[in-house]
């Protein structure tokens, strides 16, 4: 019994793994259809969060039966919960990708006003520190790793900063030429989302830490 339960969490975290890299695919390709202002490219995020979307559908069911056949508990039982927190929070991971990707083509049609483009290097940087913070933190419940959990967390601050200096610099735009208001506007809405999955990633190394140690993080 205890090794088909184990061959089921072995399958639970490769479904996790495979959901996670499904996660970190639709962040870079919509962090590159908003840079490159590919229209196209940012068409194709779609069809990846759908697949994100089956992923947790799959997930839940699995996690459902772990409970009903095998009824675990203890340490057994706080892995599988979390499990089912952590792809609640991926999932709306996909979606905030996919709404990056929506504002790109949105951007893309836009008829601004002339006024002077805005210096895309901050978002680059949010796209990468949160694509990092979703692979780590992954990788921590995969490998019940408490420090790379710990890792993710603190790391939040990092996108937070980044966005806060982001705000900034789209205010001093629109203060410098007040044509670059709707532009800037319409940016400050995908760094937002960005902030947001960085927020996302860091609840999932919070369940990982739940999984491992039986307390939250707040506690």
């Amino acid at each position: 019994m205890r090794r088909q339960f184990d061959q089921q969490l072995a399958l639970l975290n490769r479904e996790l793994t495979e959901m996670g890299a499904l996660c970190e695919e639709v962040i870079a390709l919509a962090a590159k259809a908003l840079t490159e202002g590919d229209p196209a490219l940012a068409a194709q995020v779609g069809p990846l969060d759908t697949e994100i979307d089956q992923k947790e559908r799959t997930i839940e069911s699995l996690c459902l039966k772990l409970l009903l056949q095998q009824q675990p508990v203890a340490k057994d039982l706080r892995l599988i919960s979390a499990a089912l927190k952590m792809i609640t929070d991926m999932e709306r991971i996909g979606d905030h990708a996919s709404d990056i990707s929506e504002m790109t083509i949105l951007m893309a049609d836009a008829a601004y006003e002339t006024g002077d483009p805005i210096n895309l290097d901050l978002i680059k940087e949010m796209a990468k520190e949160t694509t990092d913070m979703v692979i780590k933190s992954v990788d921590a419940f995969v490998n019940k790793d408490l420090e790379l959990a710990h890792w993710v967390i603190n790391r939040d601050d990092v996108v937070d900063d980044l966005f806060d200096s982001f705000r900034k610099e789209l205010i001093q735009k629109i203060n410098e030429n007040v044509k670059n208001g709707e532009m800037a506007t319409d940016m400050l809405m995908v760094a937002k989302y960005f902030e947001r999955i960085g927020d996302h990633a860091t609840n999932i190394a919070e369940w990982v830490i739940y999984s491992i140690t039986g307390k939250h993080e707040d506690e």
